[in-house]
């Protein structure tokens, strides 16, 4: 392509798409043999606008994918609405990624030192296409992987729970809060924040995932994880709070897994646990602390009895790690 200028939308879409439009969604869906409206409500779930009925905007991959649809479907496999959630769930994860890569990609090609050019923009893109069947085959074998490991641990949370698929499920939930961000957002310009959250969120993702925990989403200044053991997330904290920045509030008890999501009073616990722990400290509730309690190299102590907004009165603990 043409590095000197700004690229249009319309070569986005034919470098990282590969194939030019050339069918209506009405076409596309009796190409693919799916209803139109079947094809509509997938389209919608995986998070693309609705088109109007004249709109040459869909692919022959387009039509190969829902082609695929069609077979599962027909096999019998997947019913209609199994096939939206799913198809839900990979419109909006792939959102994020795609998103976040791009973001990362324009940030490290990008100059910092002045106003981006056209043809700065034209080298971003000129490299995503390079870069994309590397990126393809990353994406496919990772995804796996994670298939893998969630499989791994319902079966490790089945055991717990004596339910080979609990619909809800006694795990470790946390929250860890970075502290002061209002103040710090402040006080920092736009890429020094980015760089603050970046780099909290990595850290705590390295060390989630190292204890083989789920990172459950992400909240700018604040993250949920989940353990399928009191002492996973027992350990996680304490390996978290060594950075003497946060503040980690963690319960026990059963929780209602749905979207990738966690839900439930053991979440709303752990919340309210963090916004009552000090800087630089552990707050658990008394079901976490009698789990590790006389744990090697932790410590638990009482401390006085809290309110917590929607909960009652609840009795907290402070978790620190053992003197040597």
């Amino acid at each position: 392509m043409d590095t000197s200028r700004r690229p249009t939308a319309e070569e986005i879409e034919r470098l990282l798409v590969g194939h030019p439009a050339r069918y209506t969604r009405s076409e596309v869906s009796a190409k693919a043999g799916v209803p139109s409206e079947l094809a509509e409500r997938i389209w919608r779930a995986l998070g693309f606008a609705t088109l109007s009925d004249d709109t040459v905007a869909f692919t022959d991959a387009d039509v190969a994918m829902l082609g695929r649809v069609r077979a599962m479907l027909d096999s019998g496999l997947l019913d209609e609405q199994t096939t939206i959630r799913m198809a839900r769930a990979l419109g909006q994860t792939t959102a994020r990624l795609a998103q976040w890569q791009a973001e990362i990609m324009i940030g490290a090609m990008l100059p910092r030192d002045r106003e981006a050019s056209d043809a700065d923009l034209a080298r971003v893109l000129a490299t995503a296409q390079q870069l994309l069947p590397d990126f393809e085959q990353v994406l496919v074998h990772v995804w796996r992987e994670q298939l893998a490991a969630a499989g791994t641990r319902l079966l490790a949370i089945a055991d717990i729970n004596e339910e080979l698929v609990p619909t809800r499920v006694s795990i470790a939930v946390g929250f860890a809060d970075l502290v002061s961000f209002t103040r710090r957002a402040r006080e920092l310009d736009e890429r020094e924040l980015g760089d603050l959250v970046e780099g909290f969120e990595a850290r705590a993702a390295d060390v989630i995932a190292g204890h083989g925990a789920r990172l459950v989403k992400t909240l700018g200044d604040e993250v949920l994880f989940t353990a399928p053991t009191a002492g996973q997330a027992a350990e996680i904290a304490l390996e978290l709070i060594e950075t003497g920045e946060l503040r980690i509030g963690m319960a026990y008890g059963p929780v209602l897994p749905m979207m990738g999501d966690i839900f439930g009073t053991t979440v709303n616990l752990a919340a309210r646990l963090t916004a009552i722990a000090r800087p630089g400290t552990i707050v658990v509730d008394s079901e976490l602390a009698s789990q590790v309690e006389g744990a090697q190299a932790v410590e638990v102590h009482k401390i006085r009895r809290r309110p917590a907004r929607g909960l009652g009165v609840v009795q907290p603990y402070v978790l620190r790690r053992s003197s040597p």
